[in-house]
């Protein structure tokens, strides 16, 4: 794929990066591989016509990998500064065969990642791209979320009432309670890792349940969350949420 995207843009193309769960080192085989492409600036359309050829021909190869990819190319300048609401990149989703625009990876947790363990697969350090993020700044991305989107669950659970996200939303509660606390962000395992160490035992349960709903998420999202373990979903989230309200003073801005 870094080959490809080389020759298709040329000098536009500035590095190729691994993020996530790969670049912290704690993958399995249910992870998605997620990698950041930086360029020198926005694609023309005459550059994204064939990425989305090869990226659908990536995606047919007889590789699990290969269907499981995901990432966004980032203008330079975009990943420099911070990002800024509403504005949308290149970007593959897990499982799919284009690229759309999406704010999906415009955030300061992929830059942080990118920045603290970015793996280089082509081009320069990553360091010498993305600016530090300072952990209040990190903090802040990380309170909002977990009220902006546990306002959104909440007011509408039946949105999320699948296997798939039920348990997607328990390892995400984890991992960013556990950057709250550290200013850091690590994987979904060492996040669900913390939480069981450090809140109620009786989670512990849901959080170790939540793994068995990682394999095919093609499948599972169209598969009924149990009805115990979606109750208990939304009452974790309003946990998080109450053990969140210490971090108010980073104050959400902008």
């Amino acid at each position: 794929m870094v080959e490809s995207v080389q020759s298709i843009l040329g000098g536009n193309f500035l590095g190729a990066y691994l993020q996530g769960s790969f670049a912290v080192g704690d993958f399995d085989r249910h992870s998605d591989v997620d990698w950041v492409m930086v360029i020198e600036k926005e694609l023309s359309g005459e550059q994204v016509q064939p990425l989305q050829g090869m990226h659908e021909r990536i995606f047919g190869l007889d590789c699990a990998w290969a269907q499981h990819l995901e990432g966004s190319y980032f203008p330079t300048d975009v990943l420099r500064r911070p990002p800024v609401r509403g504005e949308r990149l290149w970007y593959l989703d897990n499982g799919s065969r284009q690229l759309i625009q999406s704010e999906h990876c415009n955030t300061l947790v992929v830059r942080w990642q990118l920045r603290e363990h970015g793996i280089t697969l082509a081009g320069p350090p990553p360091a010498t791209l993305v600016d530090p993020v300072p952990p209040e700044a990190l903090r802040r991305e990380i309170y909002a979320v977990i009220h902006d989107w546990g306002g959104e669950i909440l007011a509408n659970p039946e949105h999320y009432n699948n296997r798939f996200y039920q348990g997607f939303i328990v390892l995400s509660y984890c991992r960013m309670l556990h950057s709250l606390h550290t200013g850091e962000v690590r994987s979904k395992r060492c996040g669900a890792e913390w939480a069981k160490a450090n809140l109620d035992p009786a989670w512990a349960g849901l959080i170790d349940r939540a793994w068995g709903t990682r394999p095919n998420p093609e499948v599972s999202v169209h598969q009924p969350a149990d009805p115990d373990d979606m109750a208990s979903t939304l009452e974790f989230v309003r946990t998080i949420i109450r053990a969140s309200v210490q971090f108010q003073i980073y104050p959400v801005v902008g």
